[in-house]
């Protein structure tokens, strides 16, 4: 074999392996993208799935499961009041014989049986039932006297073992306290106590009403172990002459409710000398009250009637300034009269039983019936502190002791999408407000003010973004000179990768102050701008060395231009605040337009996240217009169609799908933006279109909020619930882009 046939056996044997090679790369290329693909898929249905976790129990429904029943132990009356301490494991029944009688909730046994400090010349003629978290209950007497009593638990760990002792302590004293000095039977009592003073409230057998204040008397030289001394500040009220069914005090010691056989709520304020406030049909005319019970916080009144209706009514500022007792939401689950409602002490919600045995567990915020379901006929409930455990007694005696799964009852369609009406508030309104100081505090989860901050940034944002990207990547693509657009191009896009936080942090410390001193001027700029560029361009026609410049330049010759007109925009703004304003423009928008103002607003957000969004839909765009085939320019060119008629009606066209594509994901990239609005709005979640308000978007509320969240509750899994809404709203916008995307390819592709 020659030299030329070897030669060509070891080009043919390199051949065949280097195409071997690039088969085996070109395999393991496309198994690395198939792998890679099918990993951004798997991970994108993970975290979907990860969130419906996470949500999903926000959805599942209550139960109640009997725990215990057992018969009640010793003889010591009739049962007046139940309660259950914290842990649930002691419940206390208060009994007409005037003891306390604590007992074991697993079995029924005895902890304890306290005889009360009752007199013996008296006879027991009402009982009162304070906030249910003070544990403070009272007895009324014939007369006229009243013992306050609280039940307290102290907790120990001795050998590790949690041990709690139940005991009776007297907060006014052993010795009954005079609430009637006519002593007049107290037919009616109740009792609030605070910090400084206490209220006692009744009403007596000839249907008047008596008030006194306690007020704890002070000295330096008191002596812890002496009981103390209280100075009586007393007042009255006769009351219409109807027969009084419940009295109810409100823990604030500010206003009485009584109830009466009429179907009539009294509201009387008892700050000084008791008035009468109104009085109102709270019951259809053949309908009798037969429960009344404040919602925890004793903002709201649970009224139940003799037909099973449960209605929530509370204080609401009328036309003419007037806080009028209104009906707000009712619930009629049950048909028979309602006998007991027993609210939760750190909730919105309640539970209720009716005469034919029958228990209700609600909400009243978020407007649910959780359960109805048979008991047996009770004649007293119970909730524990924690509504985990129900409490109830029958007419036998029995007690039945129940565990209530009851995690998030706050969470309704209603109270998430809908108008709720909040207590203190005026009329329905969509209110995020998760926290408060307060223990008794209603949560607002309205998710609308957050969806509607969300669209309002990304509207802004797409406002000012997508006129300056998609023209500005058709004149790059189109028009620009290459050498120009090859500097162009990549500086835009590099902007993509400044991180967010530093556009914000310099939108919310710089541009939304440097706004707020030169608003006019900001303005002024948005008129002049397009008007100093048309006549810029005009007068350059007419310019001698205008023809110069090359094809394709003619843009860097506005970039003084348009500083030019930026500076004297703002060098004018001062001067038009003064002659126009007052000086003070965002002040007078207030006192003149009644617009309100904030710095960091709508207009700064809109500004700064526009700057982050223009780079990813400019280079899109601008890919999109680019990459359209030269021979269909050419063709339209040759035709006689000038440069715009061939911009307009072929290059825009067969370039659509990318610039829509391009819009889409921009849009995307604007929803789920979270540094910026954090830092250059005010974080309010509000409902108003006004450019000068803040917003809360979505995104920033989880970024708020999740680190101050308990894990596992409501509120952890509704910013969870917030971050699905954000998954399945973007979701559903890069789908319909993408389907209108494919028949903009469809339809045009034949151009």
């Amino acid at each position: 074999m020659n030299t030329t046939s070897q030669d060509s056996v070891l080009f043919a044997l390199n051949d065949a392996a280097l195409k071997r090679w690039r088969m085996f790369k070109d395999k393991i290329a496309q198994y690395t993208m198939t792998l890679g693909g099918i990993s951004v898929i798997f991970a994108i249905v993970l975290i979907f799935f990860y969130l419906l976790y996470i949500v999903f129990p926000l959805f599942m429904p209550a139960s109640m499961k009997e725990i215990q029943h057992f018969s009640i132990a010793g003889a010591a009356g009739e049962t007046l009041h139940l309660a259950v301490e914290e842990k649930s494991e002691i419940g206390v029944r208060f009994t007409t014989l005037g003891q306390a009688v604590f007992f074991n909730l697993k079995d029924g046994s005895i902890v304890s049986e306290h005889a009360l400090a009752i007199p013996a010349d008296v006879t027991i003629t009402s009982f009162a039932v304070a906030d249910s978290a003070t544990d403070v209950v009272a007895y009324g007497f014939s007369d006229g006297r009243a013992l306050v009593i609280k039940h307290v638990y102290d907790v120990s760990y001795p050998n590790d073992v949690r041990v709690i002792t139940p005991r009776i302590e007297y907060p006014l004293g052993e010795t009954p306290f005079v609430v009637d000095e006519q002593e007049r039977a107290l037919v009616h009592l109740d009792v609030q106590l605070g910090e400084e003073s206490h209220t006692l409230v009744a009403v007596t057998a000839d249907n008047h009403l008596v008030v006194v204040e306690a007020v704890k008397e002070e000295s330096l030289w008191e002596d812890d172990e002496e009981p103390a001394t209280f100075e009586r500040i007393e007042g009255g009220l006769s009351l219409p002459q109807t027969v009084v069914s419940h009295l109810l005090l409100d823990k604030e010691q500010r206003v009485v409710y009584v109830a009466d056989s009429d179907g009539h709520i009294s509201q009387i304020d008892v700050t000084s000398e008791p008035q009468m406030l109104q009085r109102l049909r709270v019951v259809d005319v053949h309908q009798k009250i037969t429960s009344v019970e404040f919602l925890t916080g004793d903002l709201s009144l649970l009224i139940g009637d003799s037909e099973g209706r449960i209605s929530q009514w509370f204080l609401v500022r009328d036309e003419n300034n007037n806080n009028v007792l209104t009906k707000i939401r009712d619930f009629h689950e049950q048909k028979a009269p309602i006998i007991g409602i027993a609210s939760e002490e750190r909730r919105k919600g309640f539970v209720a039983v009716d005469s034919a045995g029958q228990v209700g567990v609600y909400h009243s915020t978020a407007h649910r019936t959780l359960i109805v379901e048979s008991i047996g006929e009770q004649r007293h409930i119970a909730v524990s502190p924690r509504a985990d455990t129900l409490l109830a007694e029958d007419k036998s005696g029995n007690m039945q002791v129940w565990g209530l799964h009851n995690e998030h009852p706050e969470v309704s369609m209603s109270a998430l999408w809908g108008k709720v009406w909040y207590e203190s508030y005026e009329k329905p309104e969509y209110v995020w407000q998760s926290s408060s100081a307060s223990s008794d505090f209603e949560p607002k989860f309205s998710l609308i003010p957050l969806a509607f901050g969300t669209l309002k940034a990304a509207f802004y944002a797409m406002l000012i973004a997508v006129p300056l990207s998609i023209l500005g990547a058709i004149y790059t693509a189109y028009f620009m000179a290459p050498r120009m657009r090859s500097l162009v191009k990549p500086t835009i896009e590099i902007m993509a990768a400044l991180p967010t936080v530093i556009l914000g942090f310099l939108a919310g410390l710089w541009l939304a102050p440097l706004m707020e001193d030169n608003l006019p001027g900001v303005f002024t700029l948005l008129f002049l701008m397009p008007i100093g560029v048309l006549l810029f361009a005009y007068a350059w026609r007419y310019l001698p060395r205008a023809r110069r410049i090359s094809e394709g330049w003619q843009a860097a010759l506005l970039i003084p231009v348009i500083l030019l007109i930026a500076w004297v925009s703002f060098a004018l703004s001062r001067p038009l605040e003064v002659w126009l304003f007052g000086g003070d423009m965002p002040h007078w928008l207030t006192t003149e337009l009644g617009i309100a103002f904030d710095q960091r607003n709508a207009i700064v957000v809109g500004i700064a996240m526009g700057l982050a969004v223009i780079p990813t839909i400019f280079s899109m765009a601008e890919d999109a217009v680019f990459s359209v085939p030269k021979h269909l320019t050419m063709g339209s060119l040759a035709l006689g169609a000038t440069y715009w008629q061939t911009m307009v009606r072929v290059v825009l066209l067969t370039a659509s799908p990318g610039i829509f594509s391009a819009i889409m994901i921009g849009m995307g990239r604007a929803v789920g933006e979270t540094m910026i609005v954090l830092m250059a709005t005010g974080n309010t979640p509000i409902m108003d279109f006004n450019i000068f308000q803040g917003l809360r978007t979505l995104s920033a509320n989880i970024a708020v909020e999740m680190p101050e969240s308990e894990v596992a509750s409501t509120h952890y899994r509704i910013l969870f619930l917030s971050g699905l809404v954000l998954f399945m709203f973007t979701f559903f916008l890069n789908t319909v882009a993408e389907v209108v995307r494919h028949r903009l390819r469809r339809k045009y592709s034949s151009l």
